[in-house]
């Protein structure tokens, strides 16, 4: 088929040409004397992004996965309780693999649509006046179900509970594309990746970690070695790595803290919003629901209800094999049920115009009942009305 696959899922998302053109590098010697010169200005910039003056950054050749278990790991003890709310696909996943390391994990199931409950939280938090909760375990961005929670109101809810918990959350969909801010929210763990927001490939785990987090690195007694905080902290300090760094993601991370600097993070998060804004439009206008509720909302994703006489993944599978679109799959209880649409990373109003078509096109295919261009029209005047 002539021209691209159109990459319209969650993540990973379109590299651009200067990233993609800054990791085509020679390799070098990581631990000459001229390394640091790239290192120790990547982590100082990371901090901007997660927008933290006290805290510390970190890069793992890794994935987002992989930080969940820096996180725990290197702060918690075998056995410790933690508590999680599970209300999509990737919340669940965390709270599995706390299972798998060990931990006492606290689930409560809420509907797949909205975020947090901070009332319950709050609730929970002051029942445990014996502080058995050690870390609450918070996905700021669902990205199975197209939700975002309110990061600022869990750290309201530990502070009225007077709980001392720490707070981790998994910004992997969230971080350099909407509104973060570790430092205010009081976040002890912050975990990003490279393949959404940061616009890379996958393969970079970028996490940073607040003074009391690092604090319980000295007590913490779980066994680790690759992923260990401490190895790390030793060899930043001077400007390198424990261990052989990916180069090319490095570079790549150069040139995306570059361009996310050079539009502001402001415009950044506006620019998301305008583009997810433009597809729930669109959804509207096809007489479709999404599956976050009112209020939880995400500028990074939206998951969209089909009816119940169809099959989302008819949808999915036209789009790709007609249009050469890949959108995203509904997972777990949502297979089948919604398909998603990413707008999150390089994408302007022409990307996403693509992408609403495309989705039309494979409704129709499927025996949807809208009207052609519907969709699209619905969007184009959001943007046009919105353009600076």
């Amino acid at each position: 088929m002539a021209g691209r696959n159109h990459l319209y899922i969650p993540g990973p998302t379109n590299v651009p040409n200067e990233i993609l053109n800054a990791m085509h590098v020679n390799m070098e010697d990581h631990r000459s004397p001229v390394f640091p010169k790239l290192l120790t200005p990547l982590l100082q910039d990371l901090k901007k992004i997660f927008k933290t003056e006290t805290g510390q950054a970190f890069i793992f050749p890794a994935t987002g996965t992989a930080g969940w278990e820096v996180a725990l790991t290197n702060t918690l003890n075998p056995g410790d309780k933690v508590l999680i709310y599970r209300f999509g696909q990737f919340s669940h996943l965390w709270a599995e693999l706390a299972k798998r390391l060990g931990f006492d994990v606290e689930i409560h199931q809420e509907v797949w649509g909205k975020g947090i409950p901070l009332d319950r939280m709050e609730a929970r938090l002051k029942e445990d006046t014996n502080h058995e909760i050690k870390a609450v375990l918070a996905t700021h961005n669902e990205t199975a179900t197209g939700v975002t929670s309110d990061i600022g109101g869990v750290r309201k809810a530990l502070s009225a509970a007077n709980h001392p918990a720490l707070l981790f959350v998994d910004g992997v969909s969230s971080i350099a594309s909407l509104d973060f801010r570790m430092d205010e929210w009081g976040v002890d763990g912050a975990i990003s990746g490279s393949q959404k927001g940061f616009m890379m490939p996958a393969g970079g785990a970028f996490l940073a970690f607040s003074q009391k987090a690092l604090a319980a690195v000295e007590t913490s007694t779980y066994p680790r070695c690759f992923l260990d905080l401490k190895d790390q902290m030793n060899t930043n300090k001077d400007g390198y790595t424990p261990y052989t760094p990916a180069l090319p993601i490095l570079y790549g991370l150069r040139k995306a803290l570059d361009l996310l600097q050079e539009e502001g993070l402001e415009n950044v998060y506006a620019r998301h919003h305008r583009l997810a804004e433009g597809v729930r439009k669109a959804v509207a206008a096809w007489g479709l629901t999404t599956c976050a509720q009112p209020g939880f909302a995400s500028d990074t994703v939206t998951a969209i209800i089909v009816p119940t006489d169809k099959d989302a993944r008819d949808v999915i599978s036209t789009a790709f094999s007609r249009y050469d679109i890949s959108l995203g799959a509904g997972l777990s209880e949502l297979a089948g049920k919604a398909f998603r649409i990413g707008h999150v990373g390089d994408m302007n109003d022409v990307s996403m115009l693509g992408a609403i078509a495309g989705v039309e096109m494979a409704m129709l295919d499927n025996g949807f009942d809208f009207k052609p261009g519907v969709g699209v029209a619905a969007a184009i005047e959001y943007y046009r009305s919105t353009a600076n």
